[in-house]
């Protein structure tokens, strides 16, 4: 039995709902992939590899070595509900459901590759002060830089931090 998030996107009409699956040890992913690539109208899902989400959508978002698995439906029509959506998902999906939540997502977050895949990987993590006469600067690491940027430590502060940026990032690409 899978484990559905509903969402409601500011804007999509109100009658469309957005179901949003999560699976872990997905042991039939080249399938997947080949009914997408296949057009096969039963699977107009979003299937996203949730280990490498920036890579996925170059690939059809997921190949044969997809083992974590993002499923995402937008219901067009009052057949397609969450009862369908996961009858569907269940019957399609060998792998393990898990709950679309923080606890879950974030064991699919590699932080470092969050920060490189978006370029914020130097990003107000350290001050330059300016050296000697030379001009030269010397980079050095500030405490209250480190505090600023979620560095202290805390990966809850520096996951929610970077959370923010990327949407913000994303949001401005779809815009253009």
């Amino acid at each position: 039995m899978s484990i559905r998030n509903t969402v409601q996107i500011a804007h999509l009409p109100e009658d469309l709902q957005v179901y949003i699956f999560l699976y872990e040890e997905v042991k039939n992913a080249t399938f997947l992939q080949q009914q997408l690539l296949q057009g096969n109208s039963a699977f107009e899902y979003a299937f996203i590899d949730a280990s490498i989400i920036a890579e996925s959508f170059r690939r059809f978002g997921i190949s044969p070595a997809t083992t974590s698995l993002y499923a995402i439906k937008v219901s067009q029509t009052p057949s397609v509900n969450a009862a369908t959506v996961q009858q569907h998902l269940s019957d399609s999906i060998e792998g393990n459901p898990l709950p679309f939540e923080e606890p879950s997502i974030s064991m699919f977050t590699d932080i470092a590759k969050v920060r490189k895949t978006y370029k914020l990987t130097d990003l107000g993590r350290s001050k330059v002060r300016a050296g000697k006469k030379g001009g030269g600067g010397k980079r050095e690491v500030h405490e209250d830089a480190k505090l600023a940027n979620g560095d202290s430590g805390d990966e809850e502060v520096e996951r929610q931090e970077l959370e923010i940026m990327v949407l913000g990032l994303m949001a401005l690409r779809g815009a253009t």
